[in-house]
């Protein structure tokens, strides 16, 4: 099953490129020009927009391509060198791993942690979650009913205590039951930076002091169709954390999806898994292949 079997995800972006194309008999300058307007019409910022028309242009004086139908191809070809990132798109297979997953509300983040969870254990391992985003009670309960859809552990405290105690139990049962994995919730408030950097600063001490011998991951999950807003939440969340990778939701619709590209390159942070649905086998393992390749793949 590839990355694009629903004919809605990228349309908007597709159907663009496909209309510069169709529109423009020759690759003259009103081409580019109309090619990068569509690039940054679909939430591909400029700065990553200005990359790929440079890159676009190179190939396309050092190829001598004079026939605009050339250019889906080349432009695939672009991209996936933007989003490969190598063994970093892959999320860490060594074991015990600990993830703490970060994001605004609303992003899919509490939904994206089922869906991981399923999928690890399919994949053999042992798996435990941790309701750490204990402000809001629907978050441990959402949680709780993955856990169960899942088949896996959720250790939840009650609504307000404190968000690294639930961190400290769940490190202690991880270890005491030999997890492979452990996937941690976290707030997405992000009114207050301050305290919300100070949480997250509490929560990886406790995993470093309790469980040194631990990989890590902090996965940031981005709602792809707030567009440029999902560019602001990467900035935000990069500057009080490090930030290893990202899970993008919500691609199936009407997303337009460009903004998968500003992320990679931009930020420099690779796409680890891409939603594609309310299933909870709808989270796909990224390939820049793939998804470049997929994206006018008709």
């Amino acid at each position: 099953m590839g990355l694009f079997d629903k004919k809605s995800t990228f349309r908007r972006f597709v159907e663009s490129i496909t209309n510069v194309i169709a529109d423009n008999p020759t690759l003259d300058e009103n081409f580019m020009e109309e090619l990068e307007e569509s690039l940054v019409m679909s939430d591909i910022g400029i700065e990553t927009s200005d990359k790929i028309m440079t890159a676009l242009k190179e190939i396309i004086n050092k190829r001598y391509i004079t026939r605009p139908e050339r250019i889906k191809e080349e432009l695939a070809l672009v991209i996936e060198k933007l989003m490969d990132k190598g063994e970093r798109n892959k999320l860490c297979s060594d074991t015990p791993l600990v993830i703490l997953m970060i994001g605004v509300n609303g992003s899919g983040k509490t939904t994206s942690i089922g869906k991981l969870a399923a999928k690890l254990k399919a994949q053999g391992k042992t798996v435990m979650l941790a309701a750490a985003d204990t402000f809001r009670a629907a978050a441990a309960d959402q949680l709780v009913t993955w856990g169960e859809r899942s088949g896996v552990r959720v250790i939840r405290h009650e609504e307000g205590t404190d968000p690294a105690a639930v961190i400290y139990d769940a490190v202690q049962s991880a270890k005491a039951n030999g997890t492979d994995v452990l996937i941690c919730d976290t707030a997405g408030r992000l009114q207050n930076k301050g305290n919300l950097m100070k949480e997250l600063e509490k929560m990886s001490n406790i995993i470093s002091r309790e469980f040194p011998e631990a990989h890590r991951e902090n996965i940031l999950v981005l709602d792809s169709t707030t567009g440029k807003n999902a560019v602001s939440q990467a900035k935000e969340f990069s500057e009080i954390t490090d930030v290893t990778g990202i899970i993008l939701t919500k691609l199936d619709g009407t997303a337009r999806g460009g903004i998968s590209i500003t992320i990679a390159d931009e930020f420099d942070l690779p796409i680890k898994f891409i939603g594609m649905g309310e299933g909870i086998d709808d989270l796909l393992e990224f390939d820049a292949k793939q998804f470049a390749g997929g994206i006018f793949d008709e």
